[in-house]
């Protein structure tokens, strides 16, 4: 019985073998561990025009994050870079934060030289690498964060100096008051989907379990925009499953018809719908009339009401309830959440090309 299942630790921990669920578990801690790392930040450049996170995967996703969790006080412009290069308007009044948690992304490396030879204004965030070796070489500002987990697991680490950083600056504000409510939060989130919670009991559990075989989408709105993103790149990455993540209102004018009539088609689906009991009237009448429309397919879809009070509390309390349906929808899936194999196979062949070398030989160079 998959009920039993997963209310067997002893099954969790066949399946878990390198223990990715156990930072769900200490998520308070590590985002406690990473605000008082990133209390070392010291802000030395002037107001920016402009503001870009320079990353990829679990270590842009912090940008997401802060870009969403900003945008209604910050009065600077931000814009999250997956690229080698940065946009064409990047230039000495433009802050760049380069992010990678190992510090050998072969294309954050390549936006770190870009940065530097557009003279921008730059600060690096990582646990090592070429990253920091090069960073201490030109003497760029860095803040190193602890090393030794998944990047995707380093969310805290990798999020917190851009809020920190920005509150230093002067540009935002209310980032301690909300970090202070998000570390409690957190435990009671912890402890509400630990294990040892039976899963009648145990939202995570519950949802893994009724999501089974089938490929989650996940959609949000608002701040939850980036928090729907990061669920599906946790199903991706722990779950080892296909996923889709959109958000409302755009949702609503492309993706609501692509379940039109698919009918056995969409039995290979579940949607995740991200609620907050103060969303805005329209969001909330679009999200009700969109699953009056959807539950005409058959799709399968659950509500995930956000828990918090502040903007950053109810956005990583979200996150960590997500991760946890990731580990426990890999162990119904009996695959170690932790092992990304495919990544692994693809940055070995990439490694051929030679194009990480070259970048490595002009940082050296300049």
């Amino acid at each position: 019985m998959v009920t039993a299942f997963l209310d067997d630790d002893e099954n969790i921990n066949a399946v878990d073998k390198s223990g990715m669920l156990n930072y769900s578990l200490n998520a308070a801690n590590h985002y406690r561990e990473a605000a008082q790392i990133a209390e070392k930040i010291k802000v030395d450049y002037p107001k920016p025009d402009n503001i870009i996170v320079a990353g990829l995967g679990g270590s842009a996703i912090g940008g997401d994050l802060f870009k969403d969790w900003a945008k209604n006080q910050l009065k600077v412009p931000i814009e999250v870079s997956r690229e080698y290069k940065l946009p064409a308007y990047a230039n000495k009044k433009t802050l760049v934060f380069i992010t990678s948690y190992s510090g050998d992304t072969e294309e954050t490396l390549s936006s770190f030289l870009d940065a530097l030879k557009r003279k921008c204004m730059i600060y690096c965030i990582s646990s090592g690498g070429a990253l920091l070796k090069y960073a201490k070489k030109l003497k760029v500002p860095y803040l190193q964060v602890t090393s030794g987990m998944p990047p995707r697991a380093a969310l805290p680490y990798m999020l917190l100096p851009l809020l920190v950083y920005m509150e230093k600056s002067g540009l935002v504000k209310g980032v301690k008051e909300e970090l202070n409510e998000t570390f409690s939060l957190l435990e009671k989130i912890s402890e509400e989907n630990s294990p040892e919670k039976p899963t009648n009991e145990n939202f995570a559990k519950n949802t893994a379990q009724n999501i089974g075989e089938s490929a989650p989408v996940v959609y949000g709105f608002g701040v939850y925009r980036s928090v729907a993103q990061r669920f599906k790149q946790q199903f991706n990455e722990n779950s080892k499953s296909a996923a889709k993540w959109e958000y409302f209102p755009e949702l609503n004018h492309n993706e609501v018809v692509g379940w039109e009539g698919r009918g056995e088609q969409c039995k290979w689906f579940s949607v995740i719908f991200i609620r907050d009991i103060n969303e805005p009237v329209e969001i909330e009448s679009r999200i009700e009339t969109t699953k009056q429309i959807m539950e005409k397919v058959g799709l399968v879809m659950f509500d995930l009401e956000v828990q918090g009070k502040s903007p950053l509390a109810k956005m990583l309390s979200t996150i960590v309830v997500g991760d946890f349906v990731s580990v426990y929808l890999a162990v119904l899936h009996g695959v170690d959440p932790t092992p990304v194999r495919t990544i692994n196979i693809l940055k070995d062949t990439l490694k051929q090309n030679g194009i990480k070398e070259k970048i490595i030989s002009e940082l050296e160079n300049l």
